[in-house]
């Protein structure tokens, strides 16, 4: 792919894009089908529970039947709701959610967009899915959607802040918004040469507010069941309602791949003598750790109260990320200028 962006646009040349946009978006969604199924397998396992164990072999066809029952369940729009806003909800959170994708670099020659600002062009579009929950719970014409989505609009929002801010450490260390730049300055060979060492701190910032981001445990207040009934999308139903859950999951991809690519060294390998393993399998296995951490998460931690939540993101990980830029650029100035 690296080397058609290089040529002159061809007809021959859109239809290996499109093909490949199409390729992309079936491994995308056979991630979110069988991620959603690992996730109920491992959390089953750390829970002493045994999980989905029926449809077809091992449980495996048990998400693939909960897709369907989702498409072929009777789509309701409340009489009272935003006609227009509801049905444009599910669209404008599920479009940006595979939008981000394209500036993801697997390896050296295996991307789809070489953007100079791919990490402000991630930022930028993954923003938007806030004003899709925000006017899903606006548009249901309810309460509990509405206090859902109010929350999610004051979470994602202050969260979004020291998640930008703790990237930019990593753009400073290697000077580019480059996401393919930043991996190739991650490169030499050995583990301390990832930016999740040098940069410990903004490493942990970017951790802790993208599974805010996500609205996954302990940070998933805008859909706690418990207070707010299922929250934004509780009128959603049938397919509208799986576009909330696909955008979740592909975001899930999303995050962890970013990761990957910001700190993790992207596909180089953590050592010179394991740089006979393919770069692409390297990739995988960071990221898979990387989804696993997430379930992991979600298995271990109560839901925090939305004081504490809000609290924690503007009293101590906004300052932190903040800390983290100051020690980079000191780090810039005394050890790699001179």
């Amino acid at each position: 792919m690296g080397d058609l962006l290089r040529e002159p646009l061809t007809w021959g040349h859109a239809l290996i894009f499109a093909a490949a946009a199409i390729l992309l978006m079936g491994i995308v969604l056979g991630f979110v089908t069988y991620a959603i199924y690992f996730e109920r397998k491992v959390i089953g396992w750390m829970q002493l529970r045994v999980g989905p164990n029926r449809v077809g072999p091992f449980g495996l066809l048990q998400t693939v039947a909960d897709v369907l029952k989702l498409l072929l369940k009777e789509d309701t729009i409340p009489r009272k709701a935003d006609r227009v806003l509801f049905v444009l909800a599910p669209v404008l959170a599920f479009v940006p959610a595979f939008a981000v994708l394209a500036v993801i670099p697997y390896t050296q020659s295996l991307y789809f967009a070489d953007l100079n600002v791919g990490v402000l062009y991630y930022v930028a579009l993954s923003g938007i899915s806030t004003l899709a929950i925000v006017l899903g719970g606006w548009a249901s014409n309810n309460k509990y959607a509405l206090l859902g989505g109010m929350r999610s609009a004051a979470q994602m929002i202050s969260y979004e802040v020291p998640l930008v801010i703790s990237i930019v450490g990593t753009v400073m260390l290697s000077g580019s918004m480059n996401l393919r730049t930043i991996v190739e300055a991650q490169s030499g060979g050995w583990f301390w040469n990832w930016h999740f060492l040098p940069q410990f701190i903004g490493f942990g910032v970017f951790m802790i507010a993208a599974v805010s981001e996500l609205n996954r445990t302990p940070f998933d207040l805008p859909e706690a069941e418990s207070e707010l009934v299922a929250g934004y999308h509780v009128e959603y139903s049938g397919f509208r309602f799986a576009f909330f859950m696909l955008t979740e999951y592909v975001y899930v991809y999303a995050i962890a791949a970013l990761t990957t690519v910001l700190f993790l060294g992207g596909w180089h390998a953590p050592a010179p003598f394991l740089a006979v393993v393919p770069g692409l399998i390297w990739f995988i296995l960071k990221f898979a750790c990387i989804v696993f951490f997430l379930f992991w998460l979600r298995a271990t931690f109560p839901r925090v109260r939305v004081d504490q939540l809000m609290g924690f993101g503007w009293k101590v990980l906004l300052p932190l990320a903040i800390v983290n830029v100051f020690v980079t650029a000191g780090y810039i100035e005394l050890f790699i200028k001179h």
